[in-house]
């Protein structure tokens, strides 16, 4: 097995997530407490939680959980879903089980690294850069370009992390008549669709849309419940599905048995709980607005359509790496300078930083960062 490159975003988030006093670029929504989660389950699925046995869960995942996934699309069934332990478990059994060594696969930057990382691990692969010119968006004659005929998989993500961007509906809609014609699947990481400003146009979901398309969920962003550790993929082709299934017996085997039960508590309470993360989104989104107004010679401030992560441009002479270390060491304050979110396809921006904006607490941090602006300026 080819060794697998250093994980930049989580080797820097093991240095500083936790130690950090102003976690400022966090992906995730607020979270909520077990007491929080479970006074919102009905008697039957509280008892469900408290009475469960300790056991080993069925590799797909329990049924009832699947088929409460399931449900969250327009079209699927439960045995459309399969749940792995996080997303990163699933993207590494899509990877594995779509592209072997002579395949081709295209991915969109900047990205989570393991979407070009797994990848590159198992054959060729080719970026295709997003437009900061363009809202971040994606150009699909660039897209049609880089195919080749041994093309097999196409790696997107709407809302995208880091920019949080969506892409328009029309050019999804080319994008998928596209690999259509072609017969290139299409793994979407939609991990954040549901999450954002309260008025923002999500996508369909590529399941709902495209017979050759690979949802991926999880309930750690738009739900912000990362400590679950409950992911999956809904996907129309259930021999698809199936050799994953087959791939995950080398990997969690099954799920957490409480994390499965807590995880039905929530989707079943989906409406609530994103319109309780969107409304966060709502209040802190405006006091980035009024931060990069006040400081227009440091920063460019474009904002995102959806998730509740951004990347502004630094424009200080000191540049982004040497601001986001200073910020972290000397005011306590953790940013993700972009060059986390190189790639080994192609330029990337250097200039930008990301930042989040689905937590409470966000004055603290803001304040801090004046602070330290005010003292270095």
């Amino acid at each position: 097995m080819t060794t697998l490159p250093d994980f930049r975003l989580e080797t820097h988030f093991a240095k500083w997530e936790f130690k950090a006093r102003h976690h400022m670029t966090a992906s995730d929504a607020e979270s909520m407490s077990l007491p929080e989660l479970l006074a919102m389950a009905s008697p039957e699925d509280r008892d469900g939680f408290e009475q469960m046995w300790l056991g080993y869960t069925e590799t797909f995942g329990a049924p009832d959980l699947r088929a409460a996934i399931a449900a969250t699309y327009a079209g699927r069934s439960a045995d459309e879903v399969l749940c792995f332990a996080g997303a990163s478990e699933g993207i590494f059994a899509a990877n594995n089980v779509l592209l072997d060594k002579d395949s081709h696969a295209i991915v969109v930057t900047p990205n989570y690294q393991s979407h070009e990382s797994l990848a590159l691990a198992i054959c060729e692969a080719t970026g295709v850069p997003l437009d900061p010119d363009d809202n971040w968006s994606l150009d699909i004659d660039r897209v049609r370009d880089a195919i080749r005929p041994n093309t097999r998989l196409l790696t997107i993500n709407f809302p995208h992390n880091p920019t949080g961007a969506i892409l328009p509906h029309d050019r999804y809609e080319a994008l998928i008549e596209l690999c259509r014609h072609h017969g290139i699947w299409i793994l979407h990481d939609e991990i954040f669709n549901g999450l954002g400003p309260s008025d923002a146009q999500h996508l369909p979901f590529i399941a709902d849309v495209y017979e050759r398309g690979l949802s991926l969920g999880v309930m750690s962003k738009s739900y912000g419940l990362p400590g679950l550790r409950v992911g999956w993929i809904a996907c129309q082709d259930r021999d698809v599905l199936s050799k994953m299934e087959r791939m995950k017996h080398y990997l969690s085997i099954c799920n957490s048995g409480p994390s499965e039960r807590l995880a039905l508590i929530a989707l079943k309470n989906r409406d609530a709980i994103l319109t309780r993360n969107c409304a966060i989104v709502d209040e802190n989104l405006p006091k980035w607005d009024a931060f990069f107004a006040r400081h227009p010679d440091l920063f460019e401030w474009q904002r995102p359509d959806g998730a509740c992560m951004g990347f502004p441009r630094y424009l200080g002479a000191d540049g982004v790496e040497e601001f986001a270390r200073k910020l972290v060491e000397e005011a306590g304050v953790l940013l993700l300078p972009s060059t986390i979110y190189r790639s080994d396809l192609g330029s990337t921006p250097t200039d930008r930083f990301r930042l989040g904006f689905g937590r409470r607490g966000l004055d603290a941090g803001l304040a801090a960062m004046e602070a330290h602006l005010a003292r270095t300026g």
